[in-house]
């Protein structure tokens, strides 16, 4: 018997809870994008939701632990009411499957991060016959070219566009090629489309996303070619990628900072440690004076170029030595937005093998390098105070007491202005600033003509 093609009741309505990546958050406006073809409205309030839906992330410690939380927490409220729809998705759901439904009979649906396409068959045949399911199977292709034929509704200013998924690096701590599959780079036309249905819904800043970015390359077509297209979108006035890999830094995407005005002035290149014996260890494939020629030729081509990166601190085996190199990275480098981490060990990673570093020691190395990096925030932040910078501004503050934007180097910026700016690049002068926002007062919009 055929299914149907929408849901019996059309005034259902579901609830979306994202954790972890950029790329989750891209893939939940996906899912709703989807699921809305077959009746589902968005909520923001999961009391009131026919289906509740958890997007998963399995980078980091008790993530598994995390969902079963969110469950019982869900189970609670609904204990006088009509059990939702409950439906896990994203990299956990993809590295547990059907173990969760055996442990959590909570759960009606699993499906991973490659099999979104099957979303809105999948709840219409547990509609029909309440049968749990799991969709777990690696299929990046049929589910791309699914999505490139769903408008993508997405209006925010700025906006998050999949260009690349999966991994084949292999680092020792990493569980994306085990959750996301090997690495697929979407059809070049498909993803400028996308780009141009974002432009014609308003957005203005595109952020190009990948488990290795940078690696894109269907058939010849490259990162650096995407990025030349975007650009001549009128209507796109920024645009970023990310997370990139020092080993797919090539010289055609470095070549592009010499001369787009439209793509921003921030590298986000994880290093993870300042140690070679470490990053040998972790299986990264590059060491750091390749790291440091990369940060050089960015440097000659435009000094006002910055970084960000992530650490992992307190990887097995990593001596004081080590960490003292991760360190003097970090003084030579001034990464003005970093993340850092103690390692967590990752089921099925072959680091989740290796001897831990005493809790005490690890807990020491990352308090130092946070306040190292902390301190490179305030001191950037510090610099730009009686300054003027653009700024791309995104919304109004929630309690109306301001508008929020962000700078070049994606610093959040807080100022006076009117909601006739949300869009624009606005010339804001920074005020004051602490390690993470600058507060500014607008001096007057980019796109303003002057008399």
């Amino acid at each position: 018997m055929g299914l149907k093609k929408k849901l019996n009741n059309m005034n259902q309505k579901i609830f979306i809870k994202t954790f972890g990546c950029q790329m989750n958050e891209y893939d939940s406006n996906r899912i709703y994008d989807s699921v809305k073809k077959i009746g589902y409205q968005k909520t923001d309030n999961y009391e009131e939701a026919n289906c509740y839906l958890l997007n998963t992330c399995h980078i980091r410690d008790k993530a598994k632990e995390k969902v079963y939380h969110e469950i019982g927490r869900l189970k609670k409220v609904f204990r006088s009411k009509q059990k939702p729809l409950v439906i896990v998705v994203g990299c956990v759901a993809q590295a547990e499957n059907h173990e969760m439904l055996k442990r959590e009979p909570y759960i009606d649906l699993i499906i991973g991060p490659q099999a979104y396409h099957k979303i809105n068959n999948t709840i219409l045949a547990y509609n029909q016959d309440k049968k749990k399911l799991e969709e777990t199977e690696f299929d990046a292709i049929a589910k791309f070219e699914y999505l490139s034929k769903i408008k993508n509704n997405n209006s925010k200013v700025s906006s998050f566009l999949t260009i690349q998924e999966g991994c084949d690096k292999f680092c020792h701590f990493c569980v994306v090629p085990f959750t996301r599959g090997p690495e697929y780079s979407r059809p070049y036309k498909q993803v400028i489309d996308e780009a141009k249905s974002l432009a014609d819904n308003g957005v203005k800043e595109i952020i190009l996303l990948g488990q290795n970015v940078n690696a894109y390359n269907n058939d010849g077509f490259k990162l650096s070619n995407l990025i030349k297209e975007i650009q001549k979108i009128n209507e796109i006035k920024r645009i970023r990628y990310t997370t990139s890999h020092p080993k797919d830094m090539s010289d055609d995407l470095i070549e592009v900072y010499k001369y787009s005005k439209k793509l921003m002035p921030l590298v986000h290149l994880p290093v993870q440690s300042g140690s070679d014996k470490i990053l040998d260890s972790m299986n990264r494939n590059h060491n750091i004076k390749e790291y440091l020629d990369i940060f050089y030729k960015l440097k000659k081509i435009n000094s006002n170029i910055e970084f960000s990166s992530d650490f992992i601190v307190a990887y097995p085996g990593e001596e004081e030595k080590d960490f003292k190199n991760t360190l003097e990275l970090i003084d030579n480098i001034k990464f003005i937005h970093s993340y850092s981490f103690i390692f967590s060990p990752r089921p099925g990673t072959v680091a989740s093998k290796l001897k831990l570093i005493d809790k005490a020691i690890s807990m020491k190395r990352l308090e130092r390098i946070q306040n190292k990096l902390f301190d490179n925030q305030i001191i950037k932040n510090k610099l730009l105070e009686n300054k003027t910078i653009n700024v791309l501004v995104e919304n109004q503050k929630a309690d109306k007491t301001g508008f929020f934007g962000r700078s070049e180097y994606m610093t959040p910026v807080i100022f006076n202005g009117t909601e006739q700016d949300i869009g624009k690049i606005v010339s804001v002068k920074i005020i004051k600033s602490n390690q993470n926002t600058l507060f500014g007062e607008a001096v007057m919009s980019v796109n303003q003509k002057v008399a």
